[in-house]
């Protein structure tokens, strides 16, 4: 037979367990605590180095988008980024019950998106507020090569899409067919680290856009026949108010794309290298070729 423990000893092993936990708990604790803390606000070297790129991409688009002649060197992203503006109408406009007869792309104004229907309120500000968006899910995938890789398929759907919707104009057509040669290619060099780097100032580029752009035509020039204007006739406001709003979202969201970045993907160069080999492996490929 099991010998019995009388009841006044049962309660005291139980009070005594209690303050054991309880003197123990916050030691405990304690360093899982400290151990989060410092994981969740620590960049390591490699983080470290995309947001030094992330800067710099920054300075010289700012410095290309406004000195003479030298601006030219942006042109082909400008039109890239230009496309992502359309696709925003585009697509929000088929969410929204419309329909896109087209699009096309200006070197001088801009691009255009010929729809019919939708709601206006919401294909209006998609323009720029969906280059935004795909923005900053490009900077926020940027940070990694495997999600670097993802992003260039999801772009290609993105491209088809408005190849479709632009089929009759040329410089549409051209302008994606060189920045899907562009990301093909970098799946190609060194398990496709430079694609790393591409899309990361794709993303910067397109998440900034919105941003120079409403500044340009709204603020510094007052163009009045810009998506903000054509917004404000329609509900209200002026167009530098909606400019401005859309520009502080945009930020917003590059800003959410960059901490996500830094949230999600802390491996090395070297780290990430060694993932890719087995995504979609292209030196394999090639070898095999």
């Amino acid at each position: 037979m099991a010998p019995t423990v009388p009841p006044q000893a049962r309660r005291g092993l139980a009070k005594l367990a209690r303050r054991a936990l309880v003197a123990a708990g916050p030691a405990l604790a304690q360093p899982h605590v400290h151990h989060l803390s410092r994981r969740a606000l620590s960049v390591n070297h490699t983080q470290a180095v995309t947001l030094g790129i992330i800067a710099v991409y920054v300075v010289v688009i700012a410095l290309l988008w406004n000195l003479p002649y030298v601006r030219w060197v942006l042109w082909p992203f400008k039109m890239l980024v230009i496309a992502f503006h359309e696709f925003g109408h585009a697509i929000t406009a088929c969410c929204t019950g419309g329909r896109v007869k087209s699009i096309s792309l200006d070197p001088h104004e801009g691009g255009v998106t010929h729809m019919q229907g939708g709601i206006q309120a919401v294909t209006l500000p998609a323009g720029y507020l969906g280059s935004s968006l795909i923005g900053a899910l490009l900077t926020f995938c940027g940070f990694n090569i495997v999600a670097s890789k993802i992003a260039s398929i999801v772009l290609g759907v993105c491209f088809l899409l408005t190849l479709w919707w632009a089929r009759k104009d040329w410089l549409t057509i051209i302008t994606i067919l060189l920045a899907v040669g562009l990301l093909v290619a970098c799946w190609f060099i060194k398990h496709a680290e430079p694609l790393r780097f591409v899309v990361l100032f794709i993303g910067v580029m397109s998440s900034l856009y919105s941003v120079w752009d409403i500044c340009d035509d709204l603020i510094l020039r007052k163009v009045n026949s810009s998506d903000a204007s054509v917004f404000a006739k329609r509900y209200g406001g002026s167009s530098q108010c909606w400019g401005v709003i859309w520009s502080l979202i945009s930020l917003f969201l590059m800003i959410c794309g960059i901490l996500a970045g830094l949230a999600a993907f802390k491996q090395s160069f070297e780290q990430q290298e060694d993932d890719s080999k087995d995504f979609i492996p292209t030196v394999k490929f090639l070898l095999k070729i």
